[in-house]
């Protein structure tokens, strides 16, 4: 466990929190904290001359959909404090969140295990994956893995150090529309929707169908065998959100918005809490944590803050996957090395323009941490599909300077104490 975050848990319940905010449904609701969240706003402001794509998006928020949750750690020897700001946070305001929903899928799947409370089965065991009907895929083989064969953890490792596609798929598929969203909602994450596979060409009817999935033991005998299964009613965005003034599909220009009613959603509270929840579960409720064990979570918080250069099973040449491939905020766009007193805990997303991260940081060395999550759309011409983004010069770039801003602003602040 990092060392701030260590004493974080050492330190509850007698935590000082400091939050609050200005709307029913703020950042610090996720806490059900009741003091007043504070604006990041001058913050943001400072130093602008050293931040140019981060003042020039700050300029025109509303064209670039921008909105930052920030939480400063206080480190203390007895009682860590945990300071809230926030900008242009609305969780009404939809955004596409990309790979992001990956994460909470990987924690419910761990849940999951946990539920079925046999003890031959866990992360390692064998999953295979059968087709019951067209499109779905079967996957009886992992080349990626040491043994050849998929597994939850193994699909939890490349889904978090690479944001790998089929992984979250399998593991969408094993779970079911119905549980990820009611556990969800009963996390009280309800902003989420979590409704289909993820680069691949199913329809809302293909998406409510669930692949059969059997466990097998090293012997190859069965632990546990799940039919498929289906649900009637998919579950869809109720406000019916739309992005853009037109788009692509099947190569052919569609001068209308695009609806994604049927499209995931994640707010950036919900994706901030999911967060949080993994990284410090003793901030919420018991029933709003994630029902997994120790073990399972340090799980998480391996590939959560591993480079994929550190893999060996598979190996991911790092002139291809960077260690800002999936780290964004101080480091997105360039391919330096993270340096090894920098605990950098996150999952981040990119599609339709959007960029995401949301993480925990700790810099060891200096002793200061923070969780920060932000979201740009990037999208000049407001065309969907057609591949032309400002996510390179824009998004990326924002990124990194929002994360080396609030890193400085807090070892400034640190340093003056």
């Amino acid at each position: 466990m990092p060392s701030i975050l260590k004493a974080l848990s050492l330190a509850l319940p007698s935590l000082l929190i400091y939050c609050a905010s200005v709307a029913a449904a703020s950042p610090c609701d996720v806490l059900q904290a009741a003091a007043s969240c504070q604006s990041l706003d001058s913050i943001l402001t400072q130093r602008k001359a050293d931040y140019p794509v981060l003042a020039k998006v700050l300029a025109e928020p509303e064209k670039y959909q921008v909105q930052i949750l920030y939480t400063r750690v206080e480190p203390d020897t007895t009682e860590p404090r945990l300071h809230y700001y926030h900008y242009q946070v609305d969780p009404n305001r939809y955004f596409y969140p990309a790979s992001t929903v990956k994460l909470p899928l990987a924690a419910l799947a761990l849940q999951w295990l946990a539920e079925q409370q046999k003890p031959l089965l866990t992360e390692d065991s064998i999953m295979l994956t059968d087709a019951a009907r067209a499109p779905q895929t079967l996957a009886h083989q992992d080349p990626t893995a040491p043994s050849g064969l998929p597994s939850i953890s193994h699909y939890i490792k490349k889904i978090l150090l690479v944001s790998d596609n089929d992984a979250s798929n399998r593991l969408y598929e094993l779970l079911g529309q119905e549980y990820i969203n009611q556990q969800l909602l009963e996390k009280g994450l309800s902003n989420t929707v979590i409704n289909h596979r993820l680069s691949v060409p199913f329809s809302d009817d293909d998406n409510r169908y669930f692949n059969p999935v059997r466990f097998l033991g090293t012997d190859g005998s069965v632990i546990l065998q799940l039919a498929e299964r289906q649900i009637s009613n998919s579950y869809r965005n109720s406000q019916q959100p739309k992005l853009g003034i037109a788009y692509y599909k099947a190569g052919e220009l569609v001068t209308e918005p695009m609806d994604f009613t049927l499209k995931n959603r994640q707010s950036l509270n919900d994706f901030d809490g999911v967060i949080k929840r993994i990284i410090s579960p003793e901030l919420f409720a018991s029933e709003q944590r994630f029902g997994f064990s120790d073990k399972q979570r340090s799980l998480l918080l391996q590939y959560m803050r591993m480079m994929p250069r550190h893999s060996k099973d598979p190996e991911y040449p790092e002139q291809e996957y960077p260690d800002s491939y999936v780290k964004y905020f101080m480091f997105g766009g360039q391919p330096e090395r993270i340096p090894d007193h920098i605990n950098y805990y996150n999952k981040n997303g990119q599609a339709y323009g959007h960029v995401i991260d949301g993480a925990y940081i700790e810099d060891t060395k200096e002793g200061i941490a923070f969780f920060l999550t932000a979201i740009i759309y990037t999208n000049e011409n407001q065309i969907l599909n057609d591949d032309t983004y400002e996510t390179d010069t824009i998004g990326q770039p924002f990124m990194r300077e929002l994360g080396d801003l609030i890193y400085n602003y807090q070892l400034e602040l640190k340093r003056t104490q």
